[in-house]
């Protein structure tokens, strides 16, 4: 399953509105460590199938940035059942995604 690109018009249904656990990566095209991450997301999205995977660019959805406070990025959310769960930034590698996805998902 690939990492889907939301917009704000789209994050109703693909996130609040999702069942399980979604992990919203809030990146922009120009950040460094957003490049880092992108593969490891897609890697993980093909594994870990109880678990979807969505990017939203803040530069084309400044209103969801700032709705969910992300004045940094990478930023992560992880939801379950539409509410957030949990949050992290920065680049980290395929360890941490788990470590913090384990934590909306057991």
């Amino acid at each position: 399953m690939a990492v889907a690109h939301i917009d704000k018009t789209s994050f109703q249904k693909e996130v609040l509105a999702q069942k399980g656990v979604v992990l919203v990566d809030f990146y922009a095209e120009w950040c460094g460590p957003c490049k880092v991450t992108a593969p490891i997301l897609e890697d993980l999205s093909g594994e870990m199938r109880d678990v979807k995977f969505v990017k939203v660019d803040v530069d084309q959805n400044p209103d969801l940035a700032s709705l969910y406070s992300i004045f940094s990025i990478p930023t992560f959310l992880v939801f379950k059942d539409g509410k957030p769960v949990n949050q992290f930034v920065g680049a980290v590698g395929k360890e941490g995604f788990l470590s913090e996805l384990s934590k909306a998902t057991t």
